[in-house]
């Protein structure tokens, strides 16, 4: 497998896919190509020049998902900083205790959740900037404003800096070494128990480079972003490996009703959907089951040559109600009910159902749907190892899933207790499943 730096990853397909479509937000006719991402996480990168800002610093960022997420998130990992997400629905107390337990020293976030923040209760945090438009919505004192005042001049900044224009060749991201900590996930948000994931570079390119490998994603691909990217899962396959190969992201920055995903699935016709269980699990229950449970398909799915008729017309208009033209659906985050399981696989529909966590920044297994076997979680990936702990005879007993291998996190940040408890002498990861 291609063991290519992920910043470099990045820097080389900017360049490559420069005029494709990067990111458009579903609703609008707002689309950002990779010239116009690339160009904006400069921008990003000279303000945190000005701003003082040294490779290892963590950034938070708080929000629905938008470009200007997107944006801070890969100009963060691309400048050598550590991004720090928060999920955009926690309370605000959490959120404080999150922003301060990480150190963060910069925060973005959308003014409406700004709102009802207090500012003076995240010291560390030197300057806090809109997600919503251009604009410093508070600044510590010791800064004297300046990155307010940088802010206000940016635009010439970076004609300054890029008298020519901003060109392919310009995009030059740091050789940084993959153990280097790059992100910050946190699990919970309960105050005093947050334990924050450290991941790597390491851990985020070995998602990123199975995910091309695979081919989960390829150069023009349509992906449609509907899970949160401050979580694991949403952030590695919706966002990190769409990003290195040049797919057309559609951003879904509502709230993802079945009406509204239907809408989107329509509008966008991924080529890729990766879901949580319950997406899959409402719409079996709200449009399938009432379907099968006529009477006459009842009376027709006893017959053998009716049976298969019928089954086809329900994976067609399922299918085609997911826009019709995507390779599988990949379910994640939490185990599938078990009869919409065996159900989809009864009508084959082209699902699969993985398995991660977020210390594995997520992937841990995953099989092809074509090769997927009911009730499994898919295969170890290559470059991790799997192991049945606690149990005599791990092929009739259940005991404890650990795993070990190039995505497994560094720990958790500042909270070597939990980390040992965790991860063991001979780097098993215990997963406690």
């Amino acid at each position: 497998m291609n063991k290519e730096n992920l910043l470099q990853i990045y820097a080389s397909g900017f360049r490559k896919n420069w005029e494709l479509p990067a990111l458009t937000e579903f609703g609008s006719d707002q689309t950002m190509t990779y010239a116009d991402m690339a160009r904006r996480i400069a921008a990003l990168h000279l303000l945190y020049e000005e701003a003082g800002i040294k490779r290892g610093d963590k950034i938070a960022v708080m929000g629905k998902n938008s470009f200007a997420w997107v944006v801070v998130y890969m100009a963060t990992l691309t400048y050598g900083a550590v991004i720090v997400p928060v999920l955009h629905d926690f309370n605000v107390q959490d959120a404080q205790h999150i922003i301060n337990h990480s150190e963060s020293v910069m925060l973005f976030i959308n003014e409406s959740i700004f709102d009802s923040m207090e500012f003076e209760k995240i010291p560390a945090v030197k300057a806090v900037l809109s997600l919503d438009r251009r604009a410093v919505l508070a600044e510590h004192p010791v800064t004297n404003h300046a990155v307010e005042k940088f802010l206000a001049r940016l635009p010439q900044k970076m004609r300054r800096r890029y008298p020519h224009g901003f060109t392919t060749a310009d995009v030059d991201y740091p050789e940084i070494d993959e153990s280097t900590l790059a992100e910050i996930n946190y699990t919970s948000g309960t105050t005093g128990f947050s334990k924050g994931v450290m991941l790597t570079l390491g851990n985020l390119g070995g998602n990123v480079r199975f995910g091309v490998a695979s081919r989960l994603h390829y150069r023009g691909s349509r992906a449609l972003s509907f899970l949160p990217l401050a979580h694991a899962y949403g952030c590695a396959f919706d966002m990190l490996t769409p990003l290195a190969v040049g797919t057309h992201i559609t951003i879904l920055g509502k709230l993802p009703t079945p009406k509204l995903l239907l809408k989107a699935f329509a509008e966008v016709r991924p080529n890729l959907i990766i879901c949580v269980p319950l997406i899959l699990e409402k719409i079996y229950r709200n449009k399938l089951r009432p379907i099968i449970e006529k009477p006459s398909v009842r009376r027709a799915l006893k017959l053998p040559g009716l049976k298969t008729l019928v089954y086809r017309k329900i994976r067609n208009s399922l299918v085609e109600a997911l826009g019709g033209e995507f390779e599988e659906v990949i379910v994640g985050g939490a185990p599938l009910n078990h009869e919409v399981e065996a159900f989809l696989h009864k009508i084959k529909f082209p699902f699969t159902v993985g398995y991660g966590m977020t210390e594995c920044g997520p992937l841990i297994s995953y099989t092809p749907w074509r090769n997927f076997i009911v009730s499994s979680s898919g295969r170890t990936l290559p470059s991790m190892e799997s192991k049945i702990a606690g149990s005599r005879n791990p092929e009739t007993e259940p005991g404890e899933i650990c795993v070990r291998g190039e995505n497994v996190m560094k720990g958790y940040y500042k909270n070597p207790e939990a980390t040992e408890a965790v991860i063991d002498a001979e780097g098993w990861l215990h997963t406690g499943d």
